[in-house]
């Protein structure tokens, strides 16, 4: 095959392995066309005020100040003497829009919003909202909108400020909530005289809904622990006592109105959100008013994260929820039934009602979730072949109808405990039970894609062998295989017409037809090898077994944990000694040995550009200054200036005593320190990242002295000034794969891996630029090592990163597992590049002025 033409296969074939994840782990679990569902029973709240403030931790409203005061008095008031409370725990990812939909909609993130863009759901959804009667919104244009499109009719009020006012330089972000309190009571107070409005109103199954981003923004701008995200804090407790009082006097404080007051995430002590932190997952809970159930007086209680005591709410019963348990208790207590796609189960604690109803209640949760589980095996059912269709045994039609008929018939017996057991009991397998079928696909997809893998493998393995170990196979000329291969690709397209797949499963499970077809063609190629390759020791062949198995586990737990690059760079160290080339060069042996070392130490170092280094760069700039003052200085015979010597001996000192005021840098400084009396590169740079591309660069040169002296152990003495490169030559005459290519191969890899990690994570990549390191490898035929590398080595890899990619987490830990992967992918591409890149330098004659250019003399 033309090397052009196997370029291009190769990059589609890859661009169809990365497609292929989002068909696989990032597909929206939602379902539509499920039975809403509602309690019989009158419910106890006529409407409903929801208050969430954007990224309130819960020790933020609930610890005291330091003088012992309270933060937030009025809602510490409703929390000892009018209604329950406790922790909402969040998800991840721990954001607005995630957070809102959970509270709002009851089901947590849609994966699929990793690739249709994560500023609105990327599927429709049901919501208290919509359920609702009507819902009269104010708050920020980011959040607003998305529950008002989600809705049917035209029944869900938006009132939202400017995105221009969403300004994190602004001087008092706390604006934002003190506008939506004056708009709220601008409403009620011009609803007073306009009877079309009052009659709405007063209708029941109404929800108000108060977004408050003032204490997010002030917390991204200036920190939870500043004063001003505190006194963001204050504003929003005395705004929710006004907006209170205000709903009660409108409605002639009749008692038939339900308030809860959450947050959407937390944040951390830097001012962020998104991940699984306690701080963004922690969030306060208080529910009051009709229908909740009243303070419950407790001697002692329990908890992991140990807050009661600093909140001192050790004897106030502590109800804690899931974030999407809050979308149906909203439901019940105004009686609209729970959104189609909720997940949340209703905390009866929180509940203020009869034993019935309670039991009721949880009896349609249970049918919600249960409708959900239908329509999803439904579907499945309808697009899978019925012989090959299984369900989930856990809960088969006829185990959902016994399920079903015990729970009512304990309902109408007066069982209601136990009725509540079974509906409990009911949710938590149809919850498995929409899991297990969301992922039906997913084993069949996924090996389709690793036959994709293994062939595409063995195919390139086969054609760098027939290329480049002398092997000439001629193609066989039998049709037998493509008639095969031309009936399989024809059952798997039947096969997938029948079930109604969608268009991209033709893709991934035709591709692998093509690819093995041609690894078929190319199977004399192995049989040649095997035939005509001498018998190689075992006990050689057994140790480069053990290299590769594990090497390639430590590559790929190293996109993890750095810290396994120093175990690998300690490892090699000692190849020298391994291979008996120490005896040979005990120079160039001794050099690899310290130089690994060296370098195993940078990914034992703190990860670079996770903190300013403003003190470093004062350091490094009176460095500068001090060599080359100093140097002119001595020149001149002028001896040395007082000035340079304080200051040098000042900096010194600097590198000792800043550590110790924080130790999480003494490793990096004192590895500085150690440096610097090797090289002066040190003070001329930011960090001790400075060194790293030298030290590698150091490494790459020694080894390439390593690797000469082993052809010369084996007979081989390659003189580069005497290669013709022309492409008249046959480069197997030349160079014939060995053993030690594999070894090779590994080694490349691993330093290639390093050069990206060496100093930074993925989330922190460096500046060095890995592509540095192939120009000290020309020695060893790039064509042949990159190649070998790419298909011997890191396929593997790439299956070990489409195994790991993640559907679930932060959008950190999703981004995270998808940026492996693509590295890796994209690794292997630019090196397939690099290799047609060297080939044509390589294979080409260059004229100057009528004479050939010779690349050496």
């Amino acid at each position: 095959m033309n090397l052009t033409v196997f370029f291009v296969v190769g990059l589609l074939v890859h661009i169809v392995f990365f497609m292929s994840i989002f068909d696989i782990y990032f597909t929206s679990p939602l379902v539509h066309g499920m039975t809403p569902q509602r309690v019989p029973l009158a419910p106890p709240a006529k409407r409903l005020v929801l208050f969430v403030a954007d990224g309130l931790r819960a020790d933020s409203l609930l610890q005291p100040n330091a003088n012992g005061t309270r933060r937030a008095p009025y809602i510490r008031n409703i929390i000892e003497e009018m209604g329950s409370w406790g922790v909402s725990h969040t998800r991840v990812p721990t954001e607005s829009r995630p957070g809102h939909v959970a509270l709002i909609a009851g089901f947590y993130e849609d994966v699929s919003a990793v690739a249709r863009g994560w500023k609105e759901n990327p599927v429709e959804f049901d919501s208290v909202f919509n359920e609702s009667r009507n819902t009269w919104c104010w708050g920020s244009p980011d959040i607003l909108p998305m529950f008002a499109k989600g809705a049917s009719g035209d029944h869900v009020y938006t009132h939202m400020y400017s995105a221009a006012m969403e300004d994190f330089a602004a001087k008092d972000a706390s604006k934002l909530d003190t506008w939506v309190f004056d708009e709220v009571k601008a409403f009620f107070s011009s609803a007073k005289g306009n009877e079309s409005m009052l009659a709405k109103l007063r209708q029941e199954q109404n929800v108000f809904f108060l977004h408050l981003l003032g204490i997010d923004t002030n917390g991204h701008a200036h920190r939870p622990m500043s004063s001003e995200y505190l006194k963001n804090v204050e504003i929003v407790d005395t705004g929710v006592e006004e907006v209170v009082s205000i709903v009660e006097d409108f409605f002639d404080n009749d008692g038939k109105t339900a308030y809860i007051f959450t947050s959407d995430h937390g944040m951390t002590n830097w001012g962020t959100h998104g991940a699984g932190h306690p701080s963004e997952t922690l969030t306060p809970l208080v529910a009051w008013g009709a229908g909740v159930q009243g303070p419950q007086r407790v001697a002692t209680q329990h908890f992991d994260d140990r807050y009661l005591p600093e909140w001192r709410l050790e004897n106030v019963k502590r109800l804690d929820v899931s974030q999407a348990d809050i979308a149906p208790l909203m439901s019940s207590l105004i009686g609209v039934p729970i959104p189609l796609n909720s997940v949340g189960i209703l905390p009866l604690e929180y509940l203020n009602n009869s034993k019935v109803f309670k039991a009721e209640s949880m009896y349609a949760n249970s049918l919600q979730i249960m409708e959900q589980f239908k329509v999803k095996m439904a579907q499945k059912k309808d697009t899978t072949l019925s012989v090959l269709f299984t369900p989930y045994q856990l809960l088969t039609e006829s185990k959902q109808l016994d399920f079903i008929q015990k729970a009512r018939s304990l309902i109408q017996q007066g069982e209601y405990d136990e009725a509540i057991s079974v509906c409990h009991a009911m949710i938590a397998l149809a919850t498995e039970g929409l899991t297990y079928y969301h992922t039906y696909d997913r084993f069949f997809l996924g090996c389709s894609v690793v036959l994709g893998f293994v062939g595409w493998t063995s195919y390139v393995v086969l054609i760098i062998l027939k290329t480049h170990a002398g092997l000439r196979k001629p193609r066989t000329t039998s049709k037998a295989p493509g008639r095969i291969f031309f009936s399989v690709a024809l059952g798997i397209t039947l096969f997938l017409l029948v079930q109604a797949s969608p268009w991209t499963y033709y893709i991934y499970c035709l591709l692998p037809v093509p690819i093995w077809y041609s690894v078929v063609k190319e199977a004399g190629t192995l049989s040649d090898l095997i035939s005509s390759t001498p018998s190689l020791p075992l006990s050689k062949c057994f140790g480069y077994f053990l290299l590769v198995i594990p090497g390639i586990e430590l590559l790929v737990v190293s996109f993890f944990y750095r810290a396994t690059l120093t175990v690998g760079l300690a490892v090699l160290s000692g190849w020298p000694l391994f291979s008996h080339l120490y005896t040979k060069t005990k120079a160039w042996s001794l050099a690899w040995t310290l130089v690994c070392l060296l370098l195993a130490a940078f990914p034992m170092m703190p990860v670079v550009g996770r903190e300013p280094s403003v003190t470093l760069m004062v350091h490094v700039a009176l460095c500068a200054y001090v060599v080359s003052s100093t140097h002119s200085s001595l020149s001149q015979k002028q001896g040395l200036p007082l000035f340079n010597q304080l200051v040098s001996w000042m900096t010194l000192a600097s590198l000792f005593v800043v550590p110790l005021m924080s130790s999480t840098r003494l490793f990096q400084r004192l590895l500085s320190i150690s440096l610097s009396l090797v090289s002066t590169y040190l003070l001329l740079s930011t960090g001790h990242e400075a060194l790293f591309p030298p030290v590698l660069s150091l490494l790459m040169f020694v080894w390439i002295n390593l690797e000469q002296e082993a052809t010369h152990t084996q007979g081989l003495c390659l003189q580069l000034s005497s290669f013709d490169f022309s492409d008249s030559i046959d480069i197997t005459k030349i160079r014939q794969l060995k053993l030690d290519d594999i070894r090779r191969s590994y080694f490349f890899i691993f330093f290639i891996v390093t050069a990206f990690f060496g100093t930074g994570n993925i989330a922190s990549i460096n500046s060095f630029d890995p592509a540095s390191v192939y120009c000290f490898l020309t020695v060893f035929n790039p064509f042949v090592m990159g190649a070998l590398l790419m298909w011997k080595v890191i396929q593997l890899s790439h299956m070990h990163f489409f195994f790991l990619v993640k559907d679930y987490g932060s959008w950190l830990d999703i981004g995270t597992s998808i940026s492996h992967y693509v590295i890796v992918m994209s690794m292997t591409i630019f090196l397939m590049l690099l290799s047609i890149v060297s080939h044509i330098l390589t294979s080409r004659r260059i004229h100057v002025c009528r004479k050939m250019k010779m690349h050496f003399p």
